[in-house]
């Protein structure tokens, strides 16, 4: 198993050795719960009771009285309390919303209420504060949901941006001008937050009576039913649409977090709209360098040729830099480049693959992220760049995170929406942006659209409806898209309705097996429709038993059942998918084999118990194990430290408990993790953490 995976680990170093922060899964009544706690242990502190969207208690205490309360109170589970951020990324200027809606459409979002989980919302901004109608300040706890300032700390400006494609109504019109925009404050200064406040926020605007949820946010655990996955299924449950930015750390499989990997929400993944982005190009090499312009950078645009160069002695006014990646913030990396007199700056990435990043506005030279191997390759041949520019559309950004979800191996993202570079409203202005958080605020706009047009539709009948229209991108795959870039007019006037339209055939284990999936149509028109298959292309791997054609009446709804005898022993690839289409519709499927590479677990954690002598970990585990084991070696000498857990019989999801400390460990460590199957079969994964005292 690749070391790369372990960017599906998530490790923490509490700061604090004394409190920490828990959501406690009840069984009975939460609010009964906290008042047991209130009464017998007076140390804890209550910080949400969740009774909506999720039936838990969200606490703060030290370690040794959450072992008090397990021992005396009835309870189903723990959870750590993860921390979320923005699913922000890097961009150029571009209006989306044209791109998206050419023509005017005869809805407007009115009347619509559309709740913003995020940074807050800048309401007194010229194109918001016609539409802004309230919203809660779950950081604060106030009736102020207003974005961080400077003097809170970082500020933020995501929330603004999200609000404005949603709902801009000035200078500026988003997808749904006149919807009514609600803001949920969760992630405070810098734009981080914990689950504690994001789940509060959902709570609050599931009871505030919102149509619509958008959040984009998320983190790295890739399980449907963490905590923050729940709750929003919960919510769609109480007839709340949510929208989820489907994350962005692509382009690597297994990259989709939680809360997007909840089955019942529209996870959106990121698309480009019509852009212009730079590149570099080595004329005598014939070589094209990409690159990643970072946010608040200067722009890529010389009329000459520039030398590039990672010798910073070498530096005159028409030189590109070079600079590795490194713990140095981009900031002051651009700053450094800057003052020794770089035209430009190149930053390499330190490991595979690709990252975006931001400098500050003020930063007066262009700086852009470059690959490991482009880095390495400028480095050897030296010479002059020129800056070029390409125009792409339709693609699904590097960026935008890819399915599957373990565990139930469902499709996502479900839909995609423009993500690359779109200009919306900010805190004083406006500004170009890019991140799958760009994305569902699209998606959450349309639904507006739709749901003023079909007030007594569902959340199960507004995701049809925009599944059922999307349009797949060509050379993209179903866990790269779903079902393909949403069609806002097509939506709007489409007569057929198709529930639970990705098809997953889940985990194939034999070398050849029969499978079951279901979908429902339904006929939304005043007329009678007739259905029928388009015969798929032969495939040795997969041969499909479709329904014959079939008929429904005005309003009538139908379960057909799509069949499957599926021979994997001659797969060369473990992954299988494509689309069937009916009457035109795409109907994306997936299935997978012992032979893909499927992470086993995920978001390791360690802390240390206050005042014992004795550590918790915690993590996620993805499927039935015959034994764990969590062995520590030194991360300077790769030196075999001490095994700290050895488990066996263990069942699917959180993975917790208890370790005697035999000394305290104060370096860097490698955790290795041993995951040994019950088919015997060996997987091993690695993250790096932190001793010390938390």
């Amino acid at each position: 198993m690749s070391l790369i995976l372990s960017l599906f680990l998530f490790t923490s170093a509490i700061v604090d050795p004394t409190e920490y922060s828990f959501i406690i899964e009840v069984e009975g009544d939460p609010n009964e719960f906290a008042e047991e706690i209130e009464t017998y242990h007076h140390n804890v502190e209550i910080l949400a009771i969740y009774d909506t969207i999720f039936n838990g208690v969200a606490i703060k205490t030290d370690q040794h009285n959450l072992e008090k309360i397990k021992r005396r109170t009835n309870f189903q589970q723990t959870y750590s309390v993860q921390e979320y951020q923005t699913q922000l990324s890097q961009t150029n200027i571009n209006e989306s919303v044209p791109f998206l809606i050419p023509e005017p459409l005869s809805f407007t979002g009115k009347g619509v209420k559309v709740g913003i989980v995020d940074t807050g919302i800048d309401y007194t901004h010229p194109d918001l504060q016609v539409n802004y109608s309230g919203g809660y300040d779950l950081v604060d706890f106030d009736d102020d949901p207003m974005e961080s300032t400077a003097e809170q700390g970082m500020p933020t400006l995501h929330g603004s941006h999200v609000a404005g494609v949603i709902g801009a109504n000035g200078q500026m019109k988003g997808v749904a001008p006149e919807a009514e925009l609600y803001a949920y404050r969760a992630l405070g200064p810098g734009g981080t937050g914990t689950s504690v406040q994001v789940m509060a926020a959902i709570e609050k605007a599931v009871k505030d009576g919102m149509d619509i949820i958008n959040l984009s946010l998320g983190n790295a655990i890739n399980g449907p039913d963490w905590p923050t996955s729940v709750a929003v299924n919960r919510a769609t449950e109480q007839g709340v649409t949510v929208v989820i930015a489907n994350g962005n750390t692509g382009p690597d499989l297994w990259t989709v977090g939680s809360p997007a990997t909840a089955n019942q929400v529209i996870s959106v993944g990121a698309s480009t709209p019509r852009l212009e982005l730079p590149f570099l190009y080595d004329r005598f090499h014939d070589e094209k360098i990409e690159m990643i312009p970072m946010q608040g950078s200067s722009n890529w645009d010389f009329p000459r040729d520039l030398e590039v160069t990672d010798k910073q002695e070498e530096i005159q006014n028409d030189t590109i830099l070079i600079m590795d990646r490194s713990e140095i913030p981009f900031a002051q990396l651009a700053l450094e480049a800057e003052k020794k007199g770089a035209a430009a700056l190149l930053i390499a990435n330190n490991e595979e693959g690709v990252f975006q990043g931001a400098v500050d506005p003020n930063t007066s030279i262009p700086v852009a992220a470059i690959s490991q191997e482009d880095g390495k390759w400028l480095k050897e041949n030296p010479g002059y760049l020129s800056i070029d520019y390409e125009e792409i559309q339709d693609t699904v950004t590097e960026f935008s995170s890819r399915g599957p979800v373990t565990v139930n191996w469902a499709i996502k993202p479900e839909i995609v929406a423009p993500g690359a570079s779109i200009l919306s409203t900010v805190p004083g202005g406006y500004q170009a942006l890019s991140g799958t958080s760009m994305a569902a605020p699209h998606v959450a706009g349309v639904l507006a659209l739709l749901k003023e047009a079909h007030p007594d539709w569902t959340p199960a009948q507004l995701k049809a409806a925009i599944l059922t229209t999307a349009n797949p991108l060509e050379n993209f795959l179903p866990i790269e898209q779903g079902a393909g870039k949403i069609d806002p007019k097509a939506a709007l006037e489409t007569d057929t309705l198709i529930h639970q339209s990705l098809l997953q055939f889940g985990k194939i284990t034999d070398n050849s097996e029969h499978k079951v999936s279901k979908l429902t149509v339904e006929n939304i028109s005043d007329q009678a429709q007739q259905y029928a298959f388009d015969l798929p292309v032969q495939d040795q791997d997969i041969r499909f038993q479709l329904p014959q054609s079939f008929t429904l009446q005005p309003g009538e709804r139908k379960e057909i059942e799509v069949k499957a005898t599926i021979r994997s022993g001659q797969m060369e690839e473990g992954i299988k998918q494509g689309y069937l289409y009916l009457n035109d519709t795409p109907i994306p499927y997936m299935f997978l084999t012992e032979a893909h590479d499927i992470p086993k677990a995920m978001g390791l954690e360690l802390t240390i118990t206050p005042l014992e002598d004795t550590y918790h970990y915690q993590l996620y585990l993805v499927e039935e194990a015959d034994k764990l084991t969590i062995d520590l070696y030194d991360a300077k000498t790769l030196e075999f430290v001490t095994t700290l857990v050895e488990r066996t019989e263990l069942k699917p999801g959180v993975i917790e408990g208890e370790i005697e400390q035999q000394e305290q460990l104060q370096n860097q460590y490698i955790a290795n993790i041993t995951i040994k199957t019950n088919e015997n079969q060996t997987y091993q994964y690695q993250t790096v953490w932190e001793g010390g005292t938390g």
